[in-house]
């Protein structure tokens, strides 16, 4: 049903109008009004879908009615009805806000006024409340960008190439020091706190976004207007391409100058520690080597009296002194013991081979682990000798002896192959074992010392090790620098323990297994 709200003095125009909207099967409920103050009220008893107000009536006037409609609704559409009308008249009132205007003396076309009027008027509904709605998240936009920790903004670069800064949030007061409005005056106005050391990485940044219409990231400096404070701010902002082929960036400018803070106490603390790592190696085996050359001097050299004494005893013995002979033998035989031991236990701390070279003491360590685990041990190497850094080729033994052990402890493997080799530069070593190959969640299991402990060491000394799965088990790979910037030779190298009963530097053959070694000092 139309609800029709006529305002007129004549009851037969009434009738006329209600008539025709009959006729056009508009069903109108219409109710008439004919002064200012029936109007008001019955606008304020109800809503209305048209208005249709007489020209000519003693009451208000057309002008009066279309200002106390609009007070009321900008929406609802108000015809005027006229007997007689000017043209200059009829301009004014529709300039003044009245929908459409139909004479009297054709009042057919009423209806179909009414309900492009109707029409028209659904039209500004919808558009007002789509307007509502755009400024409903405009609010709540600026609302969400005023709270946001940073800098929202929109950048538009426009197909001849020129940035603008289409939108700037109130952040950047806390950020640059300076209100929105003055970054919107221009692109320089935001360009120009960027500090010129990082300005070429912004504006190579900014070039790459823009040729591939790709997001637009950032990273750098500005400097806060007013004041020499500076901050870091991390730009992230997404593309998007307009109809006219301009780009556009929606992002935001963070402040991010804790965060730095922190990364580079982080990156202190680190260094430190590494720093500390390296120095307590370094002490580790400095004192490794002075245990085992007062093991070497003071407990060797006794023992080595000991069995000396026990020769001349056993010399001086009478031929029949079986049993004093047997007790003899017996203590010179816990004294070879002894000797072995301590033997071992100098080896262990600061192994001589090391002094014949990194290839032979490798080649040695892989000897020893295929005689003591009796699993074939393979080492490949194209070169009989490799200089070193003192440093590097106790990392490189103490590494392997790492790695070596991990096998025989958790690899289940039946072969070992260990490949050296070295440039101008570095000296690198794989060890792969046909194990069962190590599982993803023990190389990040907090425990994993081992595989900790590799590391630690190669990059205490600017190297990197590494542990992986492969098909066929798993390999350490390690790189080491062949010369450290600081090399100079630490008392650990010239602080070497001698075999027993010598007085030069080990004899041992690259290859030798402890036995050879333990004979051919007992002879």
């Amino acid at each position: 049903m139309l609800k029709v709200l006529l305002v007129d003095d004549s009851p037969r125009n009434g009738e006329r109008v209600q008539q025709e909207l009959l006729r056009a099967g508009l069903a109108p409920a219409m109710h008439r009004v004919s002064s200012a103050i029936s109007m008001s009220e019955a606008l304020e008893r109800q809503s209305w879908d048209v208005v249709i107000a007489s020209h000519n009536l003693s009451g208000p006037s057309t002008a009066e009615a279309l200002r106390l409609l609009r007070t009321r609704s900008t929406v609802v559409p108000l015809i005027v009805v006229s007997g007689h009308i000017g043209e200059e008249n009829a301009v004014a009132l529709i300039k003044s806000g009245a929908d459409d205007l139909v004479m009297m003396d054709s009042l057919e076309l009423l209806a179909p006024a009414v309900e492009r009027s109707l029409r028209e008027a659904q039209k500004r509904l919808e558009s007002h409340q789509a307007l509502l709605t755009l400024r409903e998240s405009e609010a709540h936009f600026k609302a969400i960008a005023a709270n946001l920790p940073g800098m929202v903004f929109v950048l538009e670069i426009s197909t001849d190439g020129r940035p603008k800064l289409k939108y700037v949030s109130d952040g950047c007061l806390a950020l640059f020091g300076v209100p929105a409005q003055e970054l919107l005056q221009g692109p320089s106005a935001f360009f120009d706190y960027i500090l010129p050391i990082d300005m070429a990485s912004f504006t190579e940044s900014m070039q790459s976004a823009l040729r591939l219409r790709a997001n637009f990231n950032w990273e750098g400096r500005i400097r806060v207007a007013g004041s020499n404070d500076i901050k870091w701010v991390d730009l992230r902002s997404k593309a998007r391409r307009r109809d006219d082929a301009s780009v556009c960036w929606e992002g935001i400018v963070s402040n991010i100058t804790h965060n730095k803070e922190a990364d580079r106490q982080i990156r202190r603390s680190s260094e430190a520690l590494a720093r500390l790592s390296a120095h307590v190696e370094t002490a580790k085996e400095r004192e490794r080597a002075l245990i085992a050359r007062e093991i070497h001097d003071e407990l060797g050299g006794t023992l080595t009296a000991i069995k000396l004494m026990l020769v001349r005893l056993g010399k001086g013995l009478e031929p029949n002194s079986e049993q004093l002979l047997q007790r003899l033998q017996s203590t010179d035989a816990l004294v070879d013991t002894a000797m072995d031991a301590t033997r071992r236990i100098a080896t262990a701390l600061r192994p001589e081979i090391l002094d014949l070279g990194i290839v032979a003491a490798l080649e040695w360590q892989a000897a020893e682990f295929a005689n003591r685990m009796d699993m074939p041990c393979q080492f490949i190497c194209a070169e009989t000798s490799i200089a070193l850094d003192h440093r590097t080729a106790v990392a490189m033994f103490r590494i392997l002896q790492e790695a070596l052990t991990n096998v025989a402890k958790h690899a289940g493997a039946t072969r070992v192959e260990i490949e050296l080799e070295a440039d101008s530069d570095s000296v690198q070593m794989q060890v792969h074992d046909n194990g069962r190959g190590i599982a993803a969640e023990e190389l990040v299991k907090p425990l994993a010392f081992g595989i900790l402990g590799m590391q630690e060491r190669a990059r205490n000394i600017g190297g990197d090790a590494t542990v992986r799965r492969t098909r066929s088990g798993t390999v350490v790979t390690l790189s080491l620098p062949r010369l450290m910037p600081d090399a100079t030779p630490s008392s650990a190298e010239n602080e070497t323990p001698l075999p027993f009963g010598s007085s030069s530097k080990p004899r041992v053959p690259p290859a030798s297994a402890a036995r050879g070694v333990n004979q051919e000092e007992r002879t």
